[in-house]
């Protein structure tokens, strides 16, 4: 019995340099992220622009594969039922942290099945009115609506999205009663937008920025806790009356849980990289995003909060998934 002890044990001491060469030695193929929205949209840009800097951060190629369908659970789940060696990412949105609370029937837990990496990047919203509102400020949308409530329609890209978060927070609050309007995309509300069909919209910076910048809309607040400097003239929603106030869109990069540390270490110091590079950076820029660049602890910390905002909001407003 000894023997075998010490026979397991000799084992064990010659494997462990092998499996501490073999971590050093990561990545030896080609990554991959998996985007889970159609090409063209901010988390398949996101996706693009990490793999560009993080392939070459770790010295292999990073293939973006799109895998849209279900408010970004067909992809997630793939991603779930892949190996925890590092190989296989996913970078999602808000949908992330509200999926597992309005789905049924989840094949995974987002909350287990995956491993926070770095948070990549915010993306703002403004609040747009049409030219033709009498409000030119949040407290005057507010009072507006106080005045006819029940009667202001608020349009979204569609139901449990980043607008459809924010505009909600804004009403409770404020303690206003908004009709809630979703549409199929940011950008298909927009006509409606600009005839007066809807009051108000939580529109992202890409979409909205240069609408307000020619005078077709009305920007009236930014959903950042800062004001953006693209639209400076703009006021925060938080210094409006409404302090702390603060829900914007966000892109993420998650590994599979159990992936080993030391991949898990080199995965977001090129996360964080990418983030920094200059080329990346001006891009981003362009299409209204803030990039961010965390370390794995925050991005758990600031998942963990935007579960419980998500969380409250999805109770006391009775949101579903369509």
């Amino acid at each position: 019995m000894l023997a075998s002890i010490a026979r397991r044990t000799l084992l064990g001491a010659l494997a462990l340099p092998a499996l501490a060469r073999a971590q050093a030695e990561w990545p030896t193929r080609p990554l991959r992220i998996i985007a889970p929205y159609s090409p063209g949209g901010g988390v398949d840009t996101t996706a693009r622009l990490l793999a560009l800097v993080m392939g070459r951060e770790l010295g292999q190629n990073i293939v973006v594969d799109n895998r849209p369908g279900s408010a970004g659970m067909i992809g997630a789940a793939e991603a779930a039922r892949s190996p925890a060696d590092g190989y296989t990412l996913l970078v999602d949105a808000i949908s992330h942290v509200s999926n597992q609370q309005v789905l049924t029937g989840l094949p995974f837990d987002y909350l287990t099945a995956f491993a926070p990496v770095s948070l990549s990047v915010i993306v703002p919203h403004v609040m747009v009115v049409p030219l033709s509102s009498p409000a030119h400020s949040v407290p005057e949308f507010i009072a507006l609506s106080k005045a006819h409530p029940g009667q202001l329609a608020y349009g979204t890209p569609g139901a449990l999205t980043a607008s459809h978060f924010a505009s909600a927070l804004l009403a409770n609050r404020a303690g206003i009663e908004l009709v809630h309007v979703p549409y199929r995309g940011g950008t298909a509300a927009l006509p409606d937008l600009m005839s007066g069909n809807i009051a108000m919209m939580m529109g992202t910076v890409s979409s909205s920025a240069q609408l307000v910048k020619e005078g077709r809309i009305r920007g009236i607040g930014v959903t950042t806790r800062n004001r953006l400097p693209s639209l400076p003239e703009i006021p925060t929603i938080a210094e409006q009356g409404l302090p702390g106030y603060e829900m914007n869109e966000w892109n993420g990069l998650f590994a599979v849980a159990g992936t080993p540390p030391a991949s898990m270490a080199r995965l977001t110091a090129a996360a964080q990289a990418a983030m920094r590079d200059p080329v990346v950076q001006a891009r981003m820029a362009t299409l209204g995003l803030m990039p961010v660049g965390s370390n794995a602890e925050e991005f758990a910390s600031f998942i963990a909060t935007q579960r419980d905002v998500v969380r409250k909001l999805i109770a006391d407003n009775h949101m579903t998934a369509s």
